[in-house]
């Protein structure tokens, strides 16, 4: 079973990335974006700004960190709920008992979809009873309203941002197919970089290498200052306000030109990552028990 660290008593990273996701179909995603900040308070920066990212190019970008002391949070649910049934997937007999076999499950049952899609797991007839699909497809074990959530999810529901479940794959706050072929890419990192807060770390946090952590873009930009309702910044201007407030406290970036929103919030999120990696609250949330931590996870950020 995974052990829920202390918090670190000082911070090893010099180097904080943030990741935007995507899970839509097809092998390059405009949805994708890329962001590091050195530690100091130097602008974070787009890592290849001029490509456009595969899901297999960030598997890539993330194998070549082995050795770097870097911290990486991934803007997608790094599980699906547990706790709330007792299982992943209730009725159904080969429901996984913790996360890394979720992630292994998904990742064989879509062994024959391209681009580290997850299109044959949604579609799966034991799986796909949990879902909600395009269509009109709700499967009949699907929660009625918001679906179900995990633990950490109803604390940032308390925290004044807007979750949706992850077993939900229907508009436009639908993180459910990132989340999906995020497992992909974890499952395909087994034994070589530790994710927080799923794998078996020393009591006093990780001392030397990368850590992956799932984050919230959201949740950056609440702390910056961001209007709920405005942020998705697609504009320089709106973004160095961000970077520059007191909770982010970054220099803003030069001139690069015109951004998206999937670029500010990979952007506004690393410089996030950076100025509060050494919360010791945040690394310790109370509600984070061992057995949430083996099955659901946690979004760093959330207390």
């Amino acid at each position: 079973m995974a052990l829920v660290p202390d918090p670190p008593v000082a911070v090893h990273f010099d180097r904080f990335v943030a990741i935007d996701w995507s899970g839509a179909v097809g092998e390059r995603q405009r949805g994708i974006a890329v962001a590091s900040a050195d530690r100091g308070s130097t602008a974070p920066r787009l890592e290849r700004p001029d490509h456009r990212w595969s899901r297999a190019d960030v598997l890539g970008f993330l194998q070549s960190l082995k050795g770097t002391d870097t911290l990486v949070g991934l803007d997608l649910g790094l599980s699906l709920p547990f706790a709330d049934r007792g299982a992943f997937f209730p009725e159904w007999a080969d429901s996984p008992d913790d996360a890394r076999a979720l992630w292994a499950l998904v990742d064989r049952l879509c062994a024959d979809d391209p681009h580290l899609a997850a299109s044959s797991f949604v579609d799966h007839p034991d799986a796909s009873r949990h879902f909600r699909r395009h269509g009109g497809r709700t499967g009949d074990l699907f929660e009625p309203g918001r679906g179900r959530l995990r633990i950490t999810e109803r604390h940032q529901l308390a925290q004044g941002v807007s979750p949706v479940s992850n077993l939900n794959l229907v508009g436009a706050a639908q993180v459910g197919k990132s989340s999906l072929t995020g497992m992909r890419v974890l499952n395909r990192l087994a034994g070589t970089i530790p994710v927080w807060p799923f794998d078996a770390l020393p009591r006093s946090g990780p001392r030397s290498g990368p850590l992956i952590t799932e984050i919230y873009t959201s949740i950056a930009a609440r702390a910056a200052g961001v209007p709920r309702g405005r942020s998705k910044m697609a504009d320089v201007a709106a973004l160095n306000g961000a970077l520059t407030a007191p909770a982010i406290a970054s220099e803003p970036v030069g001139d690069i030109g015109a951004i998206d929103d999937h670029r500010s919030d990979a952007l506004l999120t690393a410089a996030w990552l950076r100025a509060h990696a050494d919360c010791v609250d945040l690394w310790a949330p109370a509600a984070l028990t061992p057995e949430i931590a083996c099955t659901e996870g946690w979004t760093f950020g959330v207390t």
